[in-house]
Order: C-alpha cells, then sequence, then structure tokens
C-alpha cells in the first residue's frame, strides 16, 4: 500500500494544483458567487480521482503487494500476478532474469566441477612421483637426503593445501560431525610432522587428558590442526624450543590452546592474518608464509561451528585458541 501512494505522490500533486487553479480562473473571470460551482467541480473530479485510484490500487494490488517484501521467497515471486499489462510486463522481466541467472548459475557449478575435479587428478597423480623420490631417498647419503626430505615434505604439505581448499567449495557434502578423541587427533598431527620436529629441534608439550572427546570432522580437524603446527614449527627459530599444545575443559565446551614460542606477528598484521594470500611481514622476512594457512583455518572452522583466535608479540611467540562449543 505505501509503494502505491509513493507512486501516485505526483498526481495528487497535479490534482491540488488543479482543485487551486480553479477557483483563481472564476475569480479572475469575474463570475459572481462561483462558490457552489466550484465545491460541485471539486466534489465531482474528487469522487472520479478516488474512483480512479481504486481501479488502479485493484488492478496492480499483487504486483505491489510483492514489490513490498523485502525478504519474499524467489518461488512467491514468479508466480502470476494479475491480468494488467504492467503487471505482465513485470513477470515477464522476472521470469527473463530468473532464466539467465539459472542459465549462468549452472554454468558456473559447471565451470566448478571440472575445476574441482582436475584438482583433485593433479594431486593424486603428483602423490606418485613424490612417493617414487621417497624411495629413491633411501639410495642418497646424509645430508643430501635430508635436504631433498625436507623439500618433499613441504611439496607433499603444499599439494595436501591445494587438496583442501579445492574441497571447500563443496565442504557440505565433504564432511561429518562426530564425537572424535582430541588426545588422538593431536598425536596424529604431531606424529605427521615428527621429521619437521627433530630438523627444528624443538619438542611438542601436549597436555591433553586421555578420553576428552569434542564434537568435529576428524579429517577437517586434523588439517587444521596440521596447519597450525606448521605454522608454529616454521616460524620459531632456534634449537631447544616448545610447542605446548593443551586442552582447557569449560562447562560442554573446550577450548584447545596451541602456543609457540617463536617470532611473533607484527601488530599491524594481527587484524589481517586471517586473510587469503596475506602473509604480513614476518612471512616475507622468513620466505616460509603462503598466507592459505590461518586463511584456512578460519574458513575451516567457520564451517564446522568452532571459533578460532589468535594472539601474538613480536619476539613472544603465538598462542591460537580453538573453541569447540560441545563436547562429550
Amino acid at each position: 500500500m505505501k509503494l502505491f501512494w509513493k507512486e501516485h505522490v505526483p498526481l495528487l500533486l497535479f490534482y491540488s494544483v488543479q482543485v487551486a487553479l480553479v477557483p483563481l480562473l472564476y475569480w479572475l473571470a469575474g463570475e459572481g458567487r462561483p462558490f457552489a460551482i466550484v465545491l460541485y467541480g471539486f466534489l465531482l473530479s474528487t469522487v472520479v480521482l478516488a474512483l480512479y485510484l481504486i481501479y488502479r490500487y485493484y488492478q496492480h494490488r499483487e504486483l505491489y503487494r510483492r514489490l513490498e517484501l523485502s525478504h519474499a521467497a524467489l518461488e512467491e515471486l514468479l508466480q502470476p500476478m494479475d491480468e494488467a499489462p504492467l503487471s505482465d510486463a513485470v513477470h515477464e522481466l522476472l521470469h527473463s532474469y530468473h532464466r539467465h541467472f539459472k542459465d549462468q548459475l549452472q554454468q558456473q557449478q559447471s565451470g566448478n566441477e571440472q575445476h574441482l575435479v582436475f584438482m583433485n587428478r593433479w594431486v593424486h597423480q603428483m602423490k606418485t612421483p613424490i612417493s617414487v623420490i621417497q624411495l629413491l631417498l633411501q639410495e642418497l647419503e646424509e645430508p643430501a637426503a635430508d635436504s631433498v626430505q625436507e623439500e618433499l615434505d613441504r611439496l607433499r604439505k603444499g599439494l595436501e593445501m591445494v587438496l583442501y581448499t579445492a574441497r571447500l567449495d563443496r565442504f557440505e557434502h565433504d564432511f561429518s560431525v562426530e564425537a572424535v578423541e582430541l588426545r588422538q587427533i593431536v598425536n596424529e598431527v604431531v606424529a605427521g610432522n615428527r621429521k619437521l620436529f627433530i630438523r627444528k629441534g624443538i619438542t611438542p608439550l601436549l597436555q591433553i587428558r586421555e578420553g576428552l572427546k569434542v564434537y568435529s570432522d576428524a579429517k577437517w580437524l586434523r588439517f587444521l590442526l596440521d596447519q597450525i603446527v606448521v605454522n608454529a614449527l616454521n616460524y620459531t627459530v632456534g634449537t631447544g624450543k616448545m610447542i605446548s599444545i593443551s586442552a582447557e575443559e569449560l562447562g560442554n565446551s573446550c577450548k584447545l590452546t596451541v602456543q609457540d614460542q617463536g617470532i611473533g606477528i607484527e601488530k599491524e598484521d594481527l587484524n589481517r592474518v586471517f586473510h587469503p594470500y596475506y602473509t604480513g611481514e614476518r612471512g616475507r622476512q622468513y620466505h616460509e608464509s603462503t598466507g592459505m594457512g590461518l586463511y584456512l583455518v578460519k574458513e575451516v572452522c567457520g564451517r564446522l561451528g568452532h571459533e578460532v583466535a589468535l594472539q601474538s608479540k613480536p619476539g613472544a611467540g603465538t598462542t591460537i585458541t580453538l573453541l569447540f562449543q560441545h563436547r562429550t
């Protein structure tokens, strides 16, 4: 109704000007006692205007109603309206845009599917040469074998990141939330990076009680914890340091904390470390960052319903906390 009145404001203004001009014309013409005639004309024109507005409103009432719906369902907007020419034109326009949108969306989805299939196949194909190189390493002597192994581990981590990044677009089809044992997941992540721990001379310190379970997806939780631990290892310089991984039970929730003794993050970079491809001053300095690790952590946590927070100071290390809303 509000839209109807807004549309007819110009008409009402012109009508008001017309009503004001008629008595003026009678007065200028010198007609005597024009009041009765003017009043009769005013009432007659008002009745005609009112009948027109009523007809206009009932003719397009469905169109006005749908245009005023701010959160209308698409199916409702595309339903046939009244048979007025304007309503039919708007209806056809909406259908035309909807068909165009569906075609564009289908093309985009098809492109995304092909991209995902290509990335999955490419990553799996790359695993074969990695396995071959891993076998050939047994024939090399140290320290050459150690250098190749380090680069091989980086390549494996990079391929894993590419695979999981591609899967984000279909995340809803690729996760299953269940009760997972937190210490077991953390142990698997630490064991998977044991060579990097040894090479860096860093000791993992686990403070998580046996049997503590949280609701999450084991595969994705393992991936995001791996990103956090690898970041902590890459940005911790010097031997004899530790990376502490602890869990604190808070009522029906659980907070997991990963704390390192690394180089820390500059204050001006703290608000941007979760942005994609942002490496920051430390990443550019040590050439260890792709700018995607913490971004993926943030994305995965958001889709799993977990919360992530980061605290850091230059030279004082970095602390990342994950909050699981439900535990068993």
